[in-house]
């Protein structure tokens, strides 16, 4: 699916062009791809649609903009965020991506200059019009404005390269156009002249000028600028040369925020950092939360922004917030983005993207602020190894395990620098009351952001003295909120002391929640209030700047604040403590019951939770929220264990229990095994037997799926011998289908059948038809990876007739998998085409992006059976992609095996032998042995010509692990091993 915004907004898939007709749509759309690779908050997305006038429903209507686009598009290419949302497209997907690829390697100072200007000219083609033409919305128009410009920029470029290579009388009459259409561009008018000159055409040239002289004078009422006089003069006086018009500087890289406006002080800090960015390029500033850190980074960052004339990034490491710290793979990522770099050039290993990191930094002067560090560790990868660039860095905690660089601890702010910011903020009445000023900034403990909320405070209230202010304050609130040694709590005790009772007890029950960040409905969930009450109450907090709104409908409280509602909640008794947070965890665990549902089996709707005392208006509203699921998801494993603190151990599980189709499906595996390890701690500590071994078979598919076999085989046995024990026949045969996975990863394939075979007859007896699909559907897939195709086509058939008997429509896609994988294996490479491009098409719109992968891999087979060798690697290629996004360790070994399979045929040995030593090396580490054995055996035909006695080795280790498992290619394996021994 391709993406064009250079001129008229387009969407084309294949060459079938996909229409947007509905106005509010297409803005929406046009914003997501303006801002690709970023979220557009859903603020940014309500102004672009309704201007200053949105209605009360613009959320609502915004989703089902979203939602109607979802429909047209691939799935996965709209991402929900939190704050927003983004769009996700490839390389090659969005025409704006190719100019660009196109004019930087145009401006690249090794590309000759013949070669930049075809690359100008191929770049320029791609524009159809002015961009986002048709769409008048002033947030799209705005930012269309900014790419018409850089249109024209690259067409001046192009021109001093045509002109630079004697190429004026090919160019004159296009350039005479481009001048009649952009009349006010005075350099491509200085060009024409320039083109004119040396055709000999003097006086067009002059007459040029005064055009623009003519018409400047009547547009805007000025002069031409030093350029168009310049040329004038020179061609009036005779001294024009060939020389081509200079060309302009590119804009250079800008991350950073929005510097603050008043910002005061600092300025001792300051000169001795910058001291110090002339002698190192590593400047760490340290300091409690609200001392002004990142504001400083910035401020720094922008007057160094001279000596960085190549840019300044900016990236939060997010060490100290509700979310988990950015890993130093994800921060490699994210500043690898920001200087450009296309997705696809960036390495899936961190050491890769490390290396591509310094190696970009050397070819720049860069300034790099990295925000919220949690850990010396965290930043160690992403510090500049040579001295053109500066890396500043702030955290909350002195980072004591960092080598080198300059360190400076940010402490509270002189007694005259607190007069100035709170004199930025109020204005004239500070010097007219000196003394009660110094007593309010006094009071505020000299914290920036103490003295920024009491400061606001008078701004609001023109009518105070600030003598009215100190005299409101309750001094007695400083000791209670302690953050590294200072108080601050007499700014917040203000806003809080004015409250009303229903508001200043919601306040206080936020200090319960396990997040900064939060929703209405879970603030109602919290006071058990209706959900119109609570936004009511929500909307007095944020006036009273106690809680922030960064979007509609979405909460947070500073660090700060949060801590100080925190110690109030302390006071609180234990029975409402204990309702509050049972509120609280009822709301998630009966929505995401509703959400997710039973759906793998009948037999597993006696793990979820009948309905609660719990207001029904506040479940019914999440479960329509469609981002509602995934915006808790950080929050899952605090609110396991904040059930289990209220003595709620079973609740606590089956929150776990119920998170578990959400978190499998949409690939979350970490969080799954967090979550889930979580609450089995919580089961074992209450000495619930059930817990432990349900939570254990549910745990062990993550495992499972990231390749840790050992361990999902050892969490399923504690199931089995759980249901054994207990005469549970249908749990039994539950997890005897989910052990056969791990056994047949750890090269038990016998076994794997065995109990498969086993679950399947239970079902068989007992009637639970979608329990009974499914086995097929496993058995299918075993005797596909044993390549016994037929057996596994028969079960396959058997499957999808009572999925579709039954709608169980999930297990369609599995069942027509299937099918392709058998008819592949049988030659019926037509009939498993279809089949399998349908059961990629069910996968996408449900988002499973692991399944869709399998599918991608057996298409890359169904093309290798053709002999269409470059289709097979494109589709592997695919395969490959998905599996590392998803980070499906298994699938990564076995398609790096069938696409080192396939390189080989194709006469690239050294392409085919990387592979299959990234497959061994993964499989080895994971326990696979089936990839083993068959990364193995490709070793070996890679290494025969060369080094037969490697090779040797490589085919007797094959062998051995073949045999074992009775694998078909083993055969094979001996005769070549014979072969060798002839």
């Amino acid at each position: 699916m391709r993406f064009g915004i250079l001129g008229p907004l387009t969407i084309t898939d294949g060459d079938v062009e996909v229409a947007v007709t509905a106005g509010r749509d297409r803005t929406v759309l046009a914003m997501l791809l303006l801002h690709e690779g970023r979220i557009v908050s859903l603020h940014e997305l309500i102004d672009a649609v309704w201007e200053n006038d949105p209605p009360a429903t613009a959320r609502g209507q915004l989703q089902t903009c979203v939602s109607r686009l979802r429909r047209l598009l691939a799935p996965g290419v709209i991402r929900t965020d939190p704050a927003g949302y983004g769009i996700v497209l490839v390389a090659h997907e969005l025409d704006l991506h190719l100019f660009i690829r196109l004019t930087t390697r145009a401006r690249s100072g090794d590309t000759p200059e013949g070669r930049a200007a075809a690359l100008f000219r191929q770049a320029l083609a791609l524009w159809r019009g002015s961009a986002l033409a048709g769409l008048e919305a002033p947030a799209v128009r705005g930012l269309a404005a900014v790419l018409d410009e850089e249109y024209g920029a690259t067409v001046e470029e192009w021109i001093d390269f045509e002109l630079a290579a004697g190429h004026a009388r090919e160019i004159v009459g296009e350039l005479t156009g481009l001048v009649e259409r952009h009349p006010l561009r005075e350099r491509l008018r200085a060009q024409l002249m320039l083109a004119l000159h040396r055709l000999g055409r003097q006086a067009d040239a002059l007459a040029e000028y005064r055009r623009a002289r003519a018409l400047l004078r009547e547009e805007l009422g000025i002069e031409p600028g030093p350029l168009l006089r310049d040329v004038h003069r020179r061609i009036l006086q005779g001294e024009m040369t060939r020389e081509p018009v200079a060309e302009q500087p590119a804009t250079p890289v800008n991350r950073l925020p929005r510097a603050v406006e008043d910002f005061t002080g600092r300025a001792e800090v300051i000169t001795r950092l910058l001291g110090a960015a002339a002698r190192t390029n590593v400047l760490v500033i340290d300091g409690m939360a609200g001392s002004g850190k990142t504001t400083l980074a910035v401020q720094l960052a922008a007057k160094l922004r001279t000596d960085y004339a190549d840019g300044q990034l900016f990236l939060d490491l997010q060490g100290h917030s509700e979310r988990d710290p950015l890993t130093p793979g994800a921060a490699l990522v994210a500043l690898l983005r920001q200087l450009g770099l296309e997705p696809g050039r960036i390495p899936p290993d961190v050491d890769g993207r490390a290396a591509l990191w310094q190696s970009e930094l050397m070819k720049r002067r860069v300034v790099v602020v990295l925000d919220n560090a949690a850990s010396s560790a965290q930043i160690g990868p992403l510090l500049p190894s040579g001295t053109t660039c500066l890396c500043l860095v702030t955290s909350r905690r002195r980072l004591l395990g960092l080598d080198g660089g300059h360190t400076e601890s940010l402490p509270v702010l002189a007694e005259r620098e607190a007069l100035g910011l709170l004199r930025s903020i109020v204005g004239d009445r500070v010097a007219h009351e000196p003394d009660a000023a110094r007593e309010l900034v006094r009071r505020c403990g000299r914290l920036p952001l103490a003295i920024r909320l009491a400061g606001a405070r008078l701004a609001h209230r023109p009518r105070w003295a600030v003598a009215d202010l100190v005299r409101r304050l309750d001094e007695a609130v400083l000791p209670e909120l302690a953050a590294e040694n200072r108080t601050v709590a007499s700014a917040f005790a203000l806003s809080y002391g004015q409250l009303i009772e229903p508001a200043r007890r919601l306040f206080r029950l936020l200090g319960l929640h396990p997040a900064g960040r939060f929703g209405a409905v879970s603030a109602a969930a919290l006071g058990d209030l209706p959900l119109r009450d609570a936004q009511d109450l929500l909307d007095e907090l944020v006036d009273m700047h106690l809680v922030e709104e960064p979007d509609p409908d979405r909460y947070r409280l500073h660090d700060l604040v949060r801590q100080y509602a925190a110690t109030l909640a302390d006071a609180l008794s234990e029975r409402e403590r204990h309702a509050s947070v049972s509120g609280l965890v009822d709301l998630h665990l009966y929505a995401a019951a509703r959400l997710n549902g039973p759906g793998e089996t009948e037999s597993a709707t006696q793990d979820y939770p009948t309905a609660p005392a719990l207001r029904p208006d506040l479940v019914e509203r999440a479960v329509t929220d469609l981002d509602w699921l995934e915006e808790q998801r950080p929050l899952l494993r605090a609110l396991v264990r904040a059930a289990a603190a209220i003595g709620e151990p079973e609740r606590a599980w089956l929150l776990a229990r119920v998170s578990w189709p959400f978190l499998y499906h949409r690939n979350y595996y970490d969080d799954l095994v967090a979550v889930l390890g979580e609450a089995i701690t919580v089961a074992e500590q209450a000495g619930d037997e059930r817990g432990v071994a349900l939570l254990s078979n549910y745990v062990a598919s993550a495992l499972y799926r990231t390749g840790r076999y050992h361990e999902a085989l050892q969490r399923l046995s504690i199931m089995l011998e759980y249901q054994t024990r207990t005469g549970n026949v249908r749990g039994e045969a539950r997890v005897r289908a989910n052990i056969a996975g791990p056994l047949m990863r750890l090269g038990r394939p016998g076994e794997a059948i065995g109990h498969t075979q086993l679950a399947r007859r239970t079902w068989q007896k007992l009637g639970y038809g979608r329990n009974l699909a499914a086995r097929n559907v496993d058995l299918a897939s075993l005797y596909n990876e044993c390549g016994r195709y037929e057996e596994a086509l028969r079960h396959a058939r058997m499957g999808l007739q009572l999925a579709a008997e039954l709608r169980f429509d999930r297990l369609v896609g599995l069942c027509l998998r299937n099918i392709g994988h058998a008819r592949t294996g049988l030659g019926h490479v037509d009939a498993a085409d279809r089949v399998l491009n349908t059961a990629l098409r069910l996968f996408r719109q449900d988002g499973m992006r692991s399944e869709e992968c399998q599918v991608l891999r057996i298409l890359g087979l169904v093309e290798q059976r053709r002999g269409r060798w470059e289709r097979s690697v494109e589709s592997f290629l695919s395969a490959l992609a998905v599996a590392r996004e998803v980070g499906h360790a298994p699938a990564v070994a076995l398609i790096s095996n069938d696409l080192g399979a396939v390189l080989f045929a194709m006469g690239d040995v050294s392409g085919a032998m990387q592979l299959h030593r990234d497959a061994l090396a993964i499989a080895r580490r994971i326990g696979y042995a089936l990839e083993e054995g068959r990364a193995s055996h490709g070793l070996g035909a890679c290494l025969v010509e060369d080094d037969p006695d490697a090779a040797r080795r490589y085919w007797q280790q094959a062998l051995a692990l073949f045999d074992r498992m009775d694998f078909a290619a083993k055969d094979e394996v001996a005769r070549r091993l014979a072969g060798l021994d002839r």
